[in-house]
């Protein structure tokens, strides 16, 4: 039976193993308070902020018969802006093979986070049912996640690790109007199951059965937002609330451009797959 001490607190064997967060192997895992086990905010006062990787994939191998993304050289501007508004080290790589996607991603977990506040990583590229697209073939996004999961990157278990991801399947067909717009995708996106861990957070810009749209000149609508909305409220706002009006803002923005682009009946929306366990502030 667990016994309250006179300071309240709680001295079970259970309670004790709680706030030295090991994980299943017996391994450490950054150390919290009881007053920070307990809170509903994650812990984002490490000395760091931490690292945040852009992946920015532009031209392809002719042999994956995906096109240049005209565009998302805008995207990775716009969140190397942002990411560093939020006090982020940045690595940004273009145009990397799916090898390269996954080795520099491996390389950054092998870090020692411990003084990092969370992780981030931006995928800006073409994608499949479950797949992203290297310059040369595709990768598992589950691949690309793995090495991120709380029993292999320690110093991040219990942080944050939030993956935004531009990416969707080359499409069936292509439209240009005096928007200056293109259809990026036509139906498809990415699906992948998060990890099992907690602590994971993924956004794609698109769900099943929608498209996603990339401006040649100011970007996608989906990165856009993020930058938009982001940037006007970091300080005040959590980043399920903020990605919350990201939805928002896109799908509102598509419905302002579906008429004059002939598509009414098609929709953008983004897509939330979150396994966080409590609000996550990048407020200074």
């Amino acid at each position: 039976m667990d016994q309250i001490d006179a300071g309240g607190n709680i001295n079970s064997r259970v309670e004790q193993d709680k706030l030295k967060l090991q994980d299943k192997a017996g391994h450490s895992l950054p150390n919290l308070t009881e007053k920070e086990f307990r809170s509903d905010v994650y812990k984002m006062n490490y000395p760091k902020r931490g690292v945040a990787v852009i992946i920015n994939n532009r031209s392809f191998n002719s042999r994956t018969n995906m096109g240049e993304r005209a565009g998302t050289d805008v995207d990775a501007e716009s969140m190397h802006r942002l990411l560093n508004i939020l006090g982020f080290e940045i690595i940004q790589r273009n145009n990397l093979t799916a090898e390269e996607m996954r080795l520099i991603l491996q390389t950054v977990a092998a870090q020692d986070h411990t003084d990092n506040s969370c992780f981030v990583c931006i995928i800006l590229t073409h994608g499949d049912e479950g797949y992203v697209f290297g310059t040369d073939r595709e990768v598992l996004f589950d691949d690309l996640v793995a090495p991120f999961k709380g029993n292999k990157c320690k110093s991040l278990a219990s942080k944050p690790k939030i993956f935004l991801v531009q990416a969707c399947k080359e499409p069936e067909f292509q439209e240009e109007a005096d928007t200056g717009m293109e259809v990026e995708s036509e139906g498809e996106t990415i699906v992948q199951k998060i990890p099992t861990e907690a602590d994971f957070l993924v956004v794609y810009s698109i769900v099943p059965g929608s498209l996603s749209w990339r401006n040649k000149g100011n970007g996608s609508w989906f990165i856009q937002a993020i930058a938009e909305i982001f940037e006007k409220n970091y300080q005040t706002l959590d980043v399920m609330t903020m990605m919350t009006r990201v939805i928002k803002k896109v799908a509102k923005d598509f419905e302002q451009n579906a008429k004059t682009l002939f598509l009414e009946r098609k929709r953008q929306i983004p897509c939330i797959t979150s396994m966080l366990t409590k609000d996550v502030y990048f407020k200074s």
